[in-house]
C-alpha cells in the first residue's frame, strides 16, 4: 500500500509512534526516519527495525521536536537522506499522567503544552515546504479523545489535544490545494505502551481508566491496531480523506 513511500515518524522510537513506523515499513515504505529524545532507546529501536526490515532504509534523528530548531533539523535530515517526505506521523507528547488542575503546579503547564501541542505544530510547519514543493504529502497527527471528551484530570492535556485537532483541520484546509492531506487520530486508552502501564498503575488515573476499559465492549485498542489505521490514512485508499479527527476506542466513546 505504501510502496516507495518515504516516511517520518516523530516520537517513533517507542509506543504508538514505533508501532506506526513498523506498520509503515510492513506496508511497503522504502524509507522511514524515526525521531526520539533518548539516544540509547532510539539507537536500539533503529537497529531492531533495520534487522526486521533489511530491504528498507531506517534512519534516526535524535532531538526534542518541541523545540523549533530541532523540528527543522529532523525534517532537513529526512530531506537530505530521502529527498522527499511523503508521510509525516507525529506521535509526540501525550505521556503526562492525568492530574486535577488544582494539583498541577502552574510552572508545569507551559511544558505540558510544549510537549503535547507545540511539537506537532512545529514538525508540520517544518515539513510543509518540502510537501508543497512536491505537490503532495500526508500528515497524521496523534492526539487523544481528551480533545473531544471533558475528562477529570485532563484539563490541560485536553486543551493541548483539542489544539492539535483544530490545528490539523485548519492545516487540511490550507494544504488541500497543494495536494497535502492532514488528519488526526484521537484514541482513548491504548494497550501495549509504557504509558498504558503507567496510567493503570497510578492511583488516580488507574481508577478512571479501569472504568473506561470496561466500556470498551469491542476490546481495548492496541498500539498495532491504531498503527493499522494510520497506514490506511497514509495510503491511496484514503486519498479523499482530509481534515478528520478519527476516534478508535473499542466503544469507549462514539464521538
Amino acid at each position: 500500500m505504501l510502496k516507495d513511500s518515504m516516511v517520518v515518524v516523530t516520537g517513533g522510537t517507542s509506543g504508538i509512534g514505533r508501532a506506526c513506523a513498523e506498520a509503515m515499513l510492513d506496508a511497503g515504505a522504502t524509507g522511514v526516519l524515526i525521531n526520539g529524545r533518548n539516544p540509547e532507546r532510539a539507537a536500539a529501536a533503529q537497529a531492531e527495525m533495520q534487522l526486521r526490515f533489511p530491504a528498507a532504509r531506517v534512519i534516526l534523528a535524535v532531538g526534542d521536536v518541541s523545540i523549533a530548531d530541532a523540528a527543522q533539523n529532523v525534517m532537513a535530515h529526512a530531506m537530505q537522506e530521502f529527498g522527499r517526505i511523503d508521510v509525516l506521523v507525529n506521535s509526540t507528547g501525550g505521556n503526562d499522567l492525568p492530574q486535577l488542575l488544582h494539583r498541577t503546579p502552574v510552572s508545569d503547564i507551559p511544558s505540558i503544552l510544549q510537549r503535547c501541542l507545540f511539537a506537532q505544530i512545529l514538525c508540520c510547519a517544518a515539513a510543509l515546504p518540502a510537501m508543497r514543493d512536491a505537490g503532495r504529502g500526508t500528515i497524521i497527527n496523534i492526539a487523544s479523545d481528551a480533545a473531544k471528551i471533558p475528562t477529570p484530570g485532563e484539563s490541560v492535556i485536553g486543551a493541548a489535544m483539542a489544539g492539535i485537532v483544530m490545528f490539523t483541520r485548519a492545516l487540511a484546509v490550507e494544504g488541500k490545494r497543494d495536494g497535502i492531506r492532514a488528519n488526526v487520530l484521537t484514541p482513548s486508552i491504548t494497550s501495549g505502551t509504557d504509558h498504558y502501564r503507567k496510567v493503570l498503575a497510578d492511583p488516580f488515573s488507574g481508577r478512571m481508566f479501569a472504568k473506561a476499559e470496561k466500556m470498551a465492549a469491542l476490546g481495548v485498542v492496541s498500539k498495532e491496531e491504531l498503527a493499522g489505521l494510520a497506514v490506511f490514512l497514509a495510503s491511496p485508499a484514503a486519498a479523499k480523506i482530509t481534515g478528520q479527527a478519527i476516534s478508535m476506542t473499542g466503544g469507549i466513546s462514539a464521538l
